[in-house]
């Protein structure tokens, strides 16, 4: 097999590649042989078809076959043979005019990974914004559950219903008179003032008391997620069954026994620690986007096209996909289009640094462990059901690919943590507030992690968390509460490039 250079410039490669036509037919003949005793054809006893008629017979997807695995070598040595580092699939033509017989001739085009350094990791400082948790943030948290928690009695006979209090009743709902699918309800809780129902449902319900029928007409909301609704005037004959007052919660030992607790020491030390980890997923984004910045500072190496191209496309993908969901979709892809470059430069830095934490994480032997990654396979199994899960372990198994994508998010973490240990510390502590000014100062699109055994599948930092539209209700058709909150208008539209791109 001749192996010639024709192109190295930058990143690029490329060559010719000759696998003469001798080379190819003697694997060809061996194929024959190999698989002549599982021939069977009539007039022949089985396992003793002539090697010739085989050839005759399956000649040409034996050749088909000999051909690829033999490409599949030539390419594995040409790798080996010129110490490269494949960025991506070469792309691979075979010459014109080929056919059995005669030498194949191979274009091959590829670019490779550039050479890295690892960094001089001596000195490296970073600062940790920690938010101490008070006590008066407990007892705010103690007192949302008393109050989520709070149990209604019956009120005085003849009461008018208030905000506030609650209300059991029967409703039908109607459209043009006539009954619809999943507007029906009886013996429903709603508490006038909690926003439970589509706005003016439990408004037109203050100073029912018990008894009362009545008809009230509402509008659902134009993105109501039940289409036949949304939009729509609807009317609700109303029966009120019982009016009821929440009574009184004392936060107290007796309290916490109630939720399944100890005492009220041990809820206040759980909802602690709830308050706690709450930012810590914060401190951690904004001392990894530290990180980040001060390692993109001092990379400087050129990176392979195809993957920015890559990055840049599932970027765009994924805001494009965002602009539609807009109110003004038009509106909001100019906006995305006038920045373009700009994105095109975040793909850049993504893929630098994602180079870099794996040239780091090489260098210092981060890997993830066997146990680590049936972990992670496990995990990924149960979104499917249960009878489809073995054959998804099967398939990770069996696609390089699919594997180096689970192995991608974890691989960046422990090169992060590696990190981490390796930094000179420092503790300030700072507001809840204050902590999510500095990760919204701190652009910092991160890099993707091209892991050691990686082909290219990465996961990255995510930025500033935007705040996101309240979750849609469900449909009236598919609970009790067919007057269920409206969903409120989505938040406009957001530079998600360097969010949640899910990993290559």
């Amino acid at each position: 097999m001749q192996i010639v250079e024709t192109t190295n410039e930058g990143l690029k490669r490329g060559f010719t590649v000759t696998i003469p036509a001798g080379v190819i037919a003697e694997k060809i003949e061996s194929e024959v042989v190999k698989i002549a005793p599982q021939v069977q054809l009539p007039g022949f006893r089985p396992g003793k078809v002539p090697a010739n008629l085989v050839k005759k017979r399956f000649g040409a997807q034996v050749h088909q076959d000999v051909l690829s695995q033999t490409i599949r070598e030539a390419l594995d040595k040409l790798v080996a043979d010129h110490a490269l580092r494949p960025a991506t699939q070469p792309d691979v033509a075979l010459g014109e005019g080929y056919e059995e017989g005669k030498d194949a001739e191979l274009t091959v085009s590829l670019e490779v990974l550039p050479a890295i350094s690892a960094p001089d990791l001596t000195g490296l400082k970073l600062e940790k914004l920690v938010v101490p948790v008070k006590d008066e943030a407990v007892d705010e948290a103690v007192a949302r559950i008393a109050s989520s928690a709070k149990r209604f009695n019956d009120a005085e006979e003849g009461k008018a219903a208030a905000t506030g209090d609650q209300l059991i009743i029967d409703f039908v709902g109607k459209l043009d008179g006539v009954e619809f699918d999943g507007g029906k309800a009886e013996d429903a809780a709603l508490e006038i003032g909690a926003g439970r129902f589509i706005p003016g449902f439990e408004e037109q319900l203050v100073g029912a008391k018990v008894g009362d029928e009545k008809v009230i007409t509402v509008t659902f909301p134009e993105e109501y997620q039940a289409a036949h609704l949304a939009g729509k005037e609807a009317t609700f004959d109303i029966t009120v069954k019982s009016v009821k007052v929440a009574g009184e919660t004392v936060i107290d030992d007796e309290f916490a026994k109630s939720l399944g607790l100890t005492d009220l020491d041990q809820l206040k030390g759980l909802l602690r620690g709830q308050l706690e980890g709450e930012t810590e997923g914060q401190t951690r984004t904004q001392m990894k986007r530290q990180l980040l910045d001060i390692l993109a500072d001092g990379a400087e190496f050129d990176v392979p096209p195809s993957m920015v191209e890559a990055e840049f496309n599932q970027i765009w993908q994924q805001l494009t996909q965002e602009a539609a969901r807009e109110e003004d979709p038009a509106a909001a892809l100019a906006e995305i289009e006038a920045e373009k470059e700009d994105y095109r430069k975040i793909a850049v830095r993504r893929v630098r640094l994602g180079l870099l934490l794996s040239e780091i994480g090489q260098a210092n032997g981060v890997e993830i462990t066997a146990q680590e990654f049936q972990m992670l396979v496990s995990q990924a199994a149960q979104q499917y059901r249960p009878e489809d899960r073995q054959r998804f372990v099967e398939y990770v198994q069996s696609e390089p690919m699919v594997a180096a994508q689970l192995r991608a998010p974890l691989y960046e973490e422990k090169v992060v943590d590696f990190l981490f240990d390796k930094a000179e510390v420092t503790t300030r502590e700072v507001t809840k507030e204050e902590l999510q000014a500095a990760i919204e100062a701190e652009e910092g699109e991160a890099g993707h992690v091209h892991g050691p055994d990686c082909d290219h599948g990465h996961e990255e930092e995510k930025p500033a968390a935007k705040k996101k539209a309240a979750p849609k209700k469900k449909a009236a058709a598919e609970g009790e509460e067919a007057a269920e909150a409206a969903p409120k208008k989505k938040a406009p539209a957001k530079k998600k490039a360097a969010e949640e791109p899910a990993a290559e």
